[in-house]
């Protein structure tokens, strides 16, 4: 049976829990995932407090170069990334191909952090006062990202975080674990420093001690509205830096004078694809007009 350990810095020990990773074609147990605890939580934190520093310390340009080469690794392994997102995931090859095109939108983006990064400088603020702002990074982030993007919302979080000059630790979904780990791979590939993008796996027990740990500074959160809510009181009543994201779900209009066949289509594909999954889904459709609800 195929293990799926975490990534991080340092040994993280033997897992004493561990989950099945299920194949959504078979419906048979394909892997397992170690699912990470208070200690495993601590290494990581450890390693990422020795990388830290000095990667903030590097400048901009340097940190762009290694995300401009994080980029090239992830479109040179792109065929491989999809089937194995797929592969624990469910969606069809272009689907998961879309799925890391979006997350390597926002890597792009992190690759021109010199710029992002400029400050603020304001002279004559006041009799003799010149006002000046300047970015620093936090520290530590964390993310804990759901199961319907395990390559996309990954990406998003730890690309700014780490470009931005600080280190990641990522909690995935324990459904599809692999790629997040294979990101982190490429990521050391491309001349990241060790510990700097870390995957810790796990259910509640580690989220917990993720949000509860004084080293780690602030925490992103995608999932379900009711998760959403707990993450961010408790994160927040930690001191720190919290944003989640729960719920998304679009509702879908449709106006007297819309095209229905061409709305037929658009529907069942916002409804059904990726398996309804996507957080531009429509689960809900509000017909306009008594002609319009008819049809």
């Amino acid at each position: 049976m195929r293990e799926i350990g975490h990534f991080i810095a340092g040994n993280a020990g033997n897992a004493k829990r561990k989950a099945p990773v299920w194949h959504p074609s078979t419906g048979e147990q394909q892997a397992e995932v170690a699912l990470g605890d208070a200690a495993v939580l601590e290494a990581a934190v450890a390693a990422a407090l020795e990388a830290q520093p000095g990667w903030a310390a590097t400048n901009p340009q340097r940190r762009a170069r290694i995300m401009f080469r994080f980029r090239e690794l992830v479109e040179t392994n792109i065929d491989d990334l999809a089937h194995m997102l797929s592969s624990e995931h469910g969606k069809v090859i272009a689907d998961a191909k879309g799925d890391i095109q979006r997350g390597l939108e926002v890597i792009e983006f992190a690759c021109g952090i010199p710029h992002a990064q400029k400050g603020e400088y304001t002279p004559a603020a006041g009799p003799g006062i010149d006002v000046y702002s300047m970015r620093v990074p936090l520290g530590i982030g964390a993310g804990i990202t759901p199961f319907n993007f395990p390559a996309m919302i990954p990406m998003w979080m730890f690309g700014m975080a780490i470009a931005a000059g600080n280190a990641f630790i990522l909690k995935p979904s324990e459904r599809d674990p692999s790629v997040p780990v294979r990101l982190a791979e490429l990521f050391l590939e491309a001349g990241a420093p060790e510990g700097l993008l870390q995957v810790v796996h796990g259910d509640k027990e580690i989220v917990d001690a993720i949000l509860d740990h004084p080293a780690i500074a602030a925490v992103s959160f995608v999932g379900s509205s009711d998760i959403a809510q707990q993450v961010y009181a408790r994160g927040a009543a930690q001191g720190k830096r919290v944003q989640c994201m729960g719920g998304a779900k679009n509702h879908g209009i449709v106006l007297p004078d819309a095209d229905l066949d061409q709305v037929v289509q658009d529907l069942l594909g916002a409804a059904y694809g990726s398996a309804g999954e996507r957080c531009m889904a429509l689960p809900v459709v509000v017909s306009v007009g008594e002609a319009t609800a008819a049809a």
